[in-house]
């Protein structure tokens, strides 16, 4: 994975503070690929329970960790039990690395 210890320990505790202390969160995409050079960091958060300010604390999160790890291009994909799968949940659930 392309992103340090202290970056992956970051992500994870702004994504605890944004969304709760049950969140999870993966990176997927191509920082998991160690050969790869560049890219956004792409993040899938988990929520154990449906959340109806889903979108206002997503950029919240966003914002946060481009103040704390930098300016750089960040995706962040949320779901809850509510959420209607798509082929991009699917993978990124499938291939990504939980913090």
């Amino acid at each position: 994975m392309r992103l340090s210890l202290q970056t992956q320990q970051i992500i994870k505790n702004t994504v605890q503070e944004t969304f709760g202390v049950d969140a999870k969160v993966k990176i997927f995409g191509s920082r998991i690929n160690d050969d790869a050079r560049g890219g956004d960091i792409d993040l899938l958060v988990e929520l154990p329970l449906c959340m109806t300010d889903i979108e206002r604390k997503t950029m919240q999160l966003t914002a946060r960790l481009q103040l704390r790890i930098g300016d750089q291009p960040i995706d962040v994909l949320v779901i809850d039990p509510s959420t209607q799968w798509q082929s991009i949940h699917e993978q990124a659930s499938m291939t990504g690395i939980s913090l």
